[in-house]
């Protein structure tokens, strides 16, 4: 339980540093959106972009990791 709290604690405390990234990327994107650039809309395409991949290797890690367990079920399954 000690160990949680402590994991906790340090995820708050490192997470307060990347509050200042999304002040700058909103200020770009609404000064380009209003001198009509089409910077914004880049900038969401990116973010778009670089969210895909973490989800998508957590769905095949995940596939992956049921079929093994489906596997080993079955193999169990089968020498009884």
């Amino acid at each position: 339980m000690r160990k949680a709290l402590i994991t906790l604690a340090l995820f708050f405390v490192l997470s307060l540093s990347a509050d200042a990234q999304c002040a700058m990327c909103g200020a770009i994107a609404e000064t380009s959106t209003k001198t009509g650039s089409t910077v914004a809309t880049g900038l969401n395409g990116g973010i778009l972009y670089l969210m895909v991949f973490p989800y998508l290797i957590l769905t095949v890690l995940g596939i992956a990791i049921y079929r093994h367990k489906k596997a080993q079920r079955t193999a169990a399954g089968s020498e009884d």
